[in-house]
């Protein structure tokens, strides 16, 4: 179906492969920048994957100005803000970010700042409302392969002192290089696989169910759906399958592209919540949340999951099942590969095995109807029924 008007885009020019990383440094003479600030977190600097990339730049003559390894988990406004500080006083003119999605939704908060003069994110709250500003080259580099933020216009930064998670949308977020080696998601545990390839599903059903999809974010969330199929067990079971490592880091991608443009749902709104207030890590409760959820939604998208069911159970499947039972097919086997991953690796399929409380329930509730993502959600759920999701969770 071809919206009566829709817009689409993905400006990032992606470097994906074999030596990706030794390409890096051509992409930031071309901006015309040689003093890039490096972001990434303490993990990965213990474990020898910021020596990986460091090595790549300086064998091509680009050494970072300055470094900044110590980015928690979940990133805040003061990191931030702090960090756009070693900026300008470092005399950087560009940065390269290196980690999951907190390392490159923090690059993307400094980018910000540094693009609009500003000392403090709180200044430039709000959705699409920042003007182009200053044009600071940011080179993103996952190591998860989940959240797609190398691809995306939207960065998440947590409030402490509000227990809120805050969502950016603009544009000139979107990183404008994201490099895909298959040497830096190497490292990543089974259970962070598991977790951060149940995200990327997440974004590609919602994205491709939610209402402002189109036929271009479909594309990608198919594709990324194809290779999630494909690729999500192999390279849970064995961190060392590079096909099953670079295809995810693909689907990623795919995924982060796609909800980029046609937004995501019901899943992320309570996830966020689920986040910013019991502390509960966003893939867990992707995976845990995403089957219930579209049992909330299939009264609305029972023939769009039934299209789904193609690309999360392949072509065989999808044939030989009845057109009318295909959209709780697809439920059951987003519920079969969750079970699979937990088998595999531990990931959680209950709010009771991760950080959550009940007695946070009601407030999760409140805060999940007033997220971003609830306005695009085919189905508008109220606060007694995200509890009931919430309660079914536990």
């Amino acid at each position: 179906m071809i919206p009566a008007y829709y817009e689409f885009q993905n400006p990032a020019r992606i470097l994906s492969g074999t030596y990706a990383l030794e390409n890096i440094a051509k992409e930031l003479q071309s901006f015309g920048v040689s003093r890039p600030l490096l972001l990434s977190d303490n993990v990965l600097s213990q474990i020898g994957t910021v020596k990986i990339l460091n090595d790549a730049l300086t064998s091509c003559d680009m050494p970072v100005a300055a470094t900044c390894t110590d980015i928690p988990a979940d990133s805040s406004i003061q990191v931030v803000n702090d960090i756009a500080a070693l900026y300008r006083a470092s005399q950087c003119d560009s940065l390269i970010a290196l980690g999951g999605g907190s390392v490159l939704d923090t690059a993307k908060g400094v980018g910000m700042l540094i693009s609009q003069g500003s000392a403090d994110l709180l200044d430039l709250m709000g959705c699409e409302v920042l003007p182009r500003g200053n044009h600071v080259p940011v080179i993103a580099i996952p190591t998860t392969s989940g959240t797609g933020s190398e691809a995306t216009m939207v960065a998440v930064i947590n409030n402490p002192a509000l227990r809120l998670k805050m969502e950016f949308i603009s544009q000139y977020l979107v990183p404008d290089v994201a490099v895909l080696d298959v040497r830096m998601v190497q490292t990543m545990p089974p259970k962070i696989t598991a977790s951060t390839g149940m995200d990327a599903l997440c974004h590609a059903i919602e994205a491709s169910t939610c209402m402002q999809r189109n036929p271009l974010s479909d594309a990608y969330a198919y594709a990324a759906m194809d290779l999630i199929r494909d690729n999500l067990v192999a390279a849970t079971r064995n961190g060392n399958d590079k096909k099953a490592r670079i295809s995810m880091a693909n689907a990623s991608l795919l995924a982060g592209c796609s909800f980029s443009n046609s937004m995501v749902g019901l899943v992320h709104a309570i996830g966020h919540a689920l986040g910013g207030i019991c502390r509960v890590p966003h893939g867990e409760a992707m995976s845990i949340l995403l089957p219930l959820c579209m049992e909330y939604n299939l009264r609305k998208l029972d023939n769009e999951y039934g299209e789904l069911l193609l690309h999360i159970k392949g072509p065989e499947v999808y044939a030989s099942t009845p057109r009318k039972d295909r959209g709780r097919a697809s439920i059951d086997a987003v519920r079969e590969l969750e079970t699979q991953l937990h088998d595999l690796c531990g990931l959680p399929v209950r709010l009771r095995d991760t950080k959550a409380r009940t007695e946070d329930f009601d407030q999760v509730a409140r805060r999940a109807m007033d997220d971003g993502a609830m306005i695009v959600n085919p189905v508008q759920a109220d606060h007694e029924e995200i509890l009931e999701i919430l309660e079914k969770a536990w």
